[in-house]
């Protein structure tokens, strides 16, 4: 398929998939009707990325509809969460590029209010919105750059370890009102496409976890990376890394990726 031309309305989406047709379905319906007044074709020029997903997910999702114009790249492999986001890099004309993960949803113009106070503040290369769980509950996802006690602190939940936690989700700071971060998460941001293009997108190394850590880190090298409270969108976070063995080990495999590259931090 062939996507909307971005020149006209200056905004991009990629979302990818591994499976779970049902919910990139509704994601993909979303970000599409909830964008500029639900008119795709002339506002938000929207990618969805195919990691290779098993158990014909892609045919089922097909088989749903997805929105008109909508971009859809098959990818031989999975070669993670990143490389599938960079897959769309050739092809952005936009000038701010959306990343979404397939369990996130709009209930408003979550992209152009970001896109406007983007608009407004030039310094600023990347902004992340709050993310709600479905039934309203906040996310805290403003954060400090990653270190290894609020790590094993959001792993182990022993209070002596709390402290370190809360520093790194800045809760001694007012997120009332938009706060610069080290830290943006992937499950949802926003990045001006210039920065995205110039900074090579995801580092591929990175199979899954923490290369929004690292990608925010080489935002910063260009300007501001600033949390939006002012903007909500709803985040399922289905957080396997807290429950599966597999995932946990990739994690700490991505976090010693991180360290090596960006310093090792205790806390």
């Amino acid at each position: 398929m062939s996507g909307a031309p971005e020149a006209a309305a200056g905004l991009s989406a990629s979302v990818v998939m591994y499976g779970g047709a049902d919910e990139v379905h509704q994601c993909l319906e979303s970000l599409a009707a909830h964008t500029a007044g639900g008119n795709p074709a002339g506002s938000l020029a929207l990618y969805l990325v195919d990691n290779a997903s098993p158990g014909g997910a892609l045919d089922a999702l097909k088989a749903q509809g997805v929105p008109e114009g909508t971009t859809v790249l098959e990818l031989p492999q999975n070669r993670g969460y990143g490389a599938g986001h960079n897959a769309v890099l050739p092809l952005l004309k936009s000038r701010y590029h959306v990343v979404s993960n397939p369990d996130i949803l709009l209930r408003d113009d979550a992209i152009g209010a970001m896109a406007a106070w983007m608009d407004d503040h030039p310094d600023v290369v990347m902004a992340c919105p709050r993310l709600l769980f479905p039934d309203g509950r906040e996310q805290h996802i403003a954060k400090r750059r990653p270190a290894l006690l609020p790590l094993l602190a959001r792993q182990l939940r022993l209070g002596f370890l709390k402290k370190y936690e809360d520093h790194y989700l800045m809760r001694d700071e007012d997120l009332s009102r938009p706060v610069d971060v080290a830290f943006c998460s992937g499950s949802f941001f926003m990045v001006r496409t210039e920065v995205f293009r110039r900074m090579g997108g995801f580092d591929e190394g990175y199979f899954m976890y923490v290369e929004d850590a690292d990608i925010t880190q080489k935002a910063l090298h260009y300007g501001r990376a600033v949390f939006l409270p002012q903007v909500a969108v709803t985040h399922a976070w289905h957080r396997d890394a807290h429950r599966r063995p597999r995932q946990f080990w990739w994690q700490v495999r991505s976090m010693l990726r991180y360290f090596g590259k960006w310093g090792f931090r205790l806390r």
